[in-house]
């Protein structure tokens, strides 16, 4: 049986502290009131649900844009993308997929091409549910050159519970379709930029898989869809 088709998946090793962190105060509960101790392996198995990265299935085709997290599209609408990245200050269509505490949080890159440029800037922790959070919130955004000359943005958005955006990629590297380049603990938000002319593929409240989930195809404009 493949690990994919199994209850338990495996565990991104940051989170292996935290589920020790959990069972060892779970013990601790144990010791002092056993239905307390019982609460916390609760805790700890959603810790360890939590921190899953299971192997995803990423569509071979050339041109596609997947989503680069679990979760719900919650917004879909032109912004302009973060200053910190160096593009034209044009609106471009933006889709944010929301992750609540009981998703998956590894991120993926939406596409395959160079990351000319990453930069972090921090913020404030509102409901990353909400519109302004792309404004206030604390971030990481990632600027990748296609291979066409086209860019497109990812960010990494914090959330009310997000208290640590992590990332493993840094300026010139080359990043393929569904790999993955970052983690947000706790709750969070990742915002995708597409390239002038591209439309979604996609509708508020779909539910998103990272890495399988096609958000668009960058061969599609709004006058295909």
């Amino acid at each position: 049986m493949r690990m994919r088709d199994t209850f338990i998946k495996p565990m991104h090793p940051e989170g292996r502290k935290f589920v020790a962190i959990f069972a060892a105060i779970s013990f601790v509960l144990f010791v002092i009131w056993e239905p307390l101790g019982w609460i916390g392996m609760l805790l700890t198995v959603w810790c360890y649900y939590f921190f899953r990265d299971p192997e995803r299935v990423i569509p071979a085709r050339p041109g596609l844009v997947v989503s680069p997290a679990d979760g719900m599209v919650s917004l879909i609408e032109p912004a302009i993308p973060p200053a910190e990245l160096g593009m034209p200050a044009t609106p471009l269509t933006r889709v944010s997929v929301f992750m609540s505490v009981f998703n998956c949080h590894v991120n993926r890159s939406p596409v395959e091409g160079e990351l000319v440029t990453m930069a972090y800037r921090p913020g404030k922790f509102l409901n990353a549910s909400l519109d302004k959070a792309s404004e206030d919130n604390e971030r990481n955004a990632l600027r990748v050159r296609l291979q066409d000359g086209r860019d497109i943005a990812v960010v990494q958005i914090a959330g009310l519970v997000a208290r640590r955006i992590m990332w493993w990629k840094r300026d010139g590297d080359w990043l393929h379709r569904g790999e993955r380049f970052g983690l947000i603990r706790f709750g969070s938000r990742l915002d995708v930029y597409l390239p002038e002319g591209v439309a979604p593929l996609v509708a508020i409240g779909q539910t998103m898989v990272a890495g399988e989930t096609v958000l668009a195809d960058l061969a599609i404009g709004p006058s295909d869809v």
